[in-house]
């Protein structure tokens, strides 16, 4: 009998993210294989699903319409901010990753659309949410 994946499955794999118009976003095709365990959010939940059920030793592609992937682009999670209201040691440059500290201790990230000399946009989505993906796939191992 066939192992497939499960939904507390460890596995190791290649995957590639990209979107249809062929924007890669994250690829280990080229690299190391990943390992990861199911189910403990080192793949986003809506594409560990698409997993479940598959054999080793195959190579799978899916698309993914936004609803399925990275969910829709959600204009409240775009805010301006007064840079005065930011932590004066924070490295601010358009077009990059800013990580910030929640409340709690842990870490969100948003890209930094705009900066001028007063306010800097963030982007709090993440970078794939809107579009339409296509996620492949070929899985190495299941234990």
């Amino acid at each position: 009998m066939t192992a497939t994946v499960r939904s507390d499955s460890f596995l190791t794999l290649h995957y590639r993210i990209n979107a249809v118009d062929g924007e890669e976003f994250l690829s280990t095709f080229d690299m190391s294989p990943a390992t990861l365990q199911m189910g403990s959010g080192q793949l986003a939940e809506n594409l560990e699903s698409v997993l479940i059920g598959l054999p080793a030793h195959e190579r799978f592609v899916f698309e993914l319409e936004p609803a399925q992937a990275f969910g829709m682009h959600n204009e409240r999670l775009v805010e301006r901010i007064a840079r005065a209201g930011l932590p004066a040691d924070m490295e601010l440059k358009a077009n990059s990753v800013v990580e910030f500290t929640a409340p709690n201790g842990g870490t969100f990230a948003g890209f930094l659309r705009e900066l001028d000399a007063t306010h800097a946009l963030f982007d709090f989505n993440h970078p794939m949410a809107g579009k339409t993906i296509r996620f492949e796939v070929e899985i190495i191992g299941i234990m």
